[in-house]
């Protein structure tokens, strides 16, 4: 697995006219410069947050994703790399990460970038009738770990999620005789496949981040802003990306 995916990066950074096509080469050559900054993030809220209804606080996850539409290139390597690490095969449909294209629109709103966020006040982990989603200390607080011996596949956290599309999946798995069972994004913390020794998480590595060709997905452990989408659609530009007609702010 290791051989995989260090051969996928490869093949991504080698590989490359419209704006974005164009960028899959030459945005690497920027990314190798700078990621630039970002906006949007917030100081570190408290690492325990209080939740509505009187219910247990919890403590705020350690790692967020942050990704910039106008700056990703729709080579969908991330989710690439996402089913890889976790699945151990390249598979859109088991991405946790999501890119989606609309030919019908003009840059930069001909495709959209959908990641998990870590929601300080998760409804998928609230919404599991059997207790299957945790948040677990020892993979930083992400949202959420999912037990699949408990989880039976009823959609239950798909429907809660309050994003489209719905952060979570529910697709059969082979290791349970084809019975349907969540997954959703961990920052490849529980990842079965990662190909570094120290793993995933929020002290580790996401294979969306380190695979992406021109940087338009970076990590965070500050808490973006959870209102809206502008803490965590972001800025990830900087002036060498203007020279390639590309706005950095």
């Amino acid at each position: 697995m290791d051989d995989n995916f260090n051969e996928m990066i490869t093949t991504v950074k080698e590989t490359s006219v419209s704006r974005r096509y164009f960028l899959r080469v030459a945005g690497t050559v920027a990314f190798g410069v700078s990621v630039g900054g970002y906006a949007g993030v917030k100081e570190a809220l408290p690492k325990i947050v209080k939740l509505a209804d009187g219910r247990t606080a919890i403590p705020v996850s350690e790692g967020y994703l942050l990704v910039d539409q106008k700056k990703c290139q729709g080579c969908m390597s991330c989710m690439l790399a996402c089913s890889l690490v976790n699945e151990g095969v390249e598979n859109l449909s088991l991405s946790r990460i999501q890119v989606f294209q609309n030919s019908f629109e003009k840059w930069p709103n001909d495709l959209n970038i959908e990641q998990c966020r870590q929601c300080a006040d998760p409804a998928c982990l609230a919404a599991c009738p059997e207790d299957a989603l945790s948040i677990d200390a020892r993979f930083g607080n992400v949202r959420s770990v999912v037990n699949m011996e408990k989880c039976v596949g009823c959609g239950a956290c798909v429907e809660a999620c309050p994003y489209t599309p719905s952060r979570p999946l529910v697709v059969p798995d082979k290791k349970y005789g084809g019975d349907l069972k969540a997954r959703k994004c961990e920052l490849c913390a529980d990842a079965p496949y990662h190909w570094d020794t120290a793993g995933g998480g929020p002290q580790g590595k996401q294979a969306c981040v380190e695979v992406c060709p021109v940087g338009a997905i970076q990590f965070t452990t500050k808490v973006p802003e959870q209102e809206g989408d502008s803490g965590y659609k972001v800025n990830l530009r900087d002036s060498t990306w203007a020279g390639l007609g590309y706005p950095n702010k």
